[in-house]
């Protein structure tokens, strides 16, 4: 049927197509009126056509979507009937957060055997914990989610020492092998200001740190996790860029990976004065991660900004989740965008822009190196500068239609640095600050 109606149409080139455009313009310049340049340096064009379609090498995602479900561990029993609340109620997926070790035996009591994911979220780094939980979840699938380069940009200092994290990262690679026990956390990155260039560039960077200290082998056994901000369509190519550079990385090492992924909706978007437009940008943000190829998707819950979650609010949070993923029914996380001219141009354009990113961190000497130096932090800072002065004077809009004019005027972050560090944290810091 399809074929029967568009043969009626002849085919037109992109030229010719140019050419119409530029008669309708009535001298004005193409390039000046019509193309966009983004913050990123990505151009977007008002047309795109086959005639210059690039399609680049994404590897395909064919696991069904995890809804996971955030728990703070305060109370062992009580972060254990939340863990159960949340499977009943559709959760497939679990990320206990913790600032201290806790009661492995209580938190994870009737959790065992139920085809759920275990994601750990652990502000500390302690060797026989962790061996203890491995052994606990041998039969289980767990990200234990340690990131001693991403602790180091999030807080400035080591766990313990640099030696001592490195060490106590390479036993437990070599007695537990098989097991997901890093992860980089490009969050950090994004919530900190950082473009979506320079999210994936960083990523490759802080991933590549690992791959030359422990080898390929663990290339496989990474988990990344990257907060989604409000760009629709640069988002879902920011995903597929980073998949897609993942592997020309990984084939300099002669071996090949899918990338795990974890999603979040961003911090810097988030408003304390309007907080059902919290429901809607983490919806939107969502929904780019699972068209981007993320393999699980987390709530945010509207009220997280006070640290105030209520039973209401953790379930509007994971029913959009469930919502998303019932109506999509996605077999192929890829099919949606792989034929997508635009979000192909904009997958093109970010990898290429991050992949000389990447180079240039390399040939100065690592992204640890930067990160000492404070070359990372510095580039960060700048790109957040410039997005905070595009909001405040109303060029940058957020998926918001009206903007509240309280929130034109920038205060201090109320995130602040209050302890000697080694280097510069990368602290979060939101575009609203109300």
């Amino acid at each position: 049927m399809s074929d029967f109606y568009f043969n009626d149409f002849p085919s037109s080139s992109s030229a010719t197509w140019k050419q119409k455009i530029q008669f309708e313009l009535k001298g004005a310049d193409y390039n000046q009126t019509l193309l966009t340049k983004t913050i990123e340096g990505i151009t977007i064009k008002p047309f795109y056509h086959i005639d210059s379609f690039e399609k680049l090498d994404i590897p395909t995602i064919n696991s069904q979507i995890k809804i996971c479900e955030k728990i703070v561990i305060d109370s062992d029993k009580e972060a254990n009937l939340k863990a159960l609340k949340a499977i009943n109620n559709g959760a497939s997926s679990l990320k206990f957060i913790s600032t201290k070790s806790f009661n492995i035996t209580t938190v994870f009591e009737k959790l065992i055997n139920k085809n759920i994911d275990f994601h750990l979220q652990l502000s500390f780094l302690d060797e026989d914990f962790i061996n203890e939980l491995i052994c606990k979840l041998k039969n289980e699938s767990v990200f234990y989610n340690i990131d001693i380069i991403g602790n180091l940009a999030k807080t400035g200092n080591w766990f313990n020492s640099l030696n001592s994290d490195f060490k106590s990262i390479e036993k437990l690679i070599e007695k537990n092998p098989t097991n997901y026990i890093l992860s980089v956390n490009s969050n950090t990155y994004q919530n900190g200001g950082a473009n979506i260039v320079q999210q994936v560039a960083y990523s490759l960077a802080h991933a590549n740190e690992y791959l030359l200290k422990f080898g390929s082998d663990v290339a496989s056994k990474i988990q990344f996790n990257f907060a989604t901000g409000g760009n629709f369509f640069f988002e879902i190519a920011k995903i597929r860029a980073f998949r897609h550079l993942f592997n020309l990385i990984l084939e300099k090492y002669n071996t090949s990976s899918v990338a795990t992924i974890f999603s979040e909706p961003t911090y810097r978007n988030k408003t304390k004065l309007d907080l059902k437009t919290n429901i809607i940008r983490a919806t939107t943000e969502n929904f780019s991660a699972i068209l981007g190829g993320t393999n699980t998707i987390s709530a945010f819950s509207f009220n997280e900004l006070y640290n105030l979650k209520t039973e209401l609010s953790e379930n509007v949070s994971k029913n959009q989740l469930l919502v998303l993923k019932e109506k999509l029914q996605i077999k192929n996380q890829n099919e949606i965008s792989n034929n997508s001219y635009f979000i192909e141009s904009l997958t093109v354009q970010i990898a290429e822009k991050a992949l000389e990113i990447f180079k240039d961190i390399e040939n100065s000497g690592g992204f640890l190196k930067q990160l000492k130096e404070g070359t990372i932090q510095r580039k960060i800072i700048e790109n957040a500068k410039k997005e905070q002065f595009l909001y405040n004077s109303e060029e940058l809009v957020l998926t918001d239609i009206y903007k509240n004019k309280k929130n034109t005027t920038t205060k201090p972050s109320n995130i602040k640095n209050q302890y000697k560090t080694l280097i510069s944290p990368i602290l979060a810091k939101r575009i609203h600050q109300d």
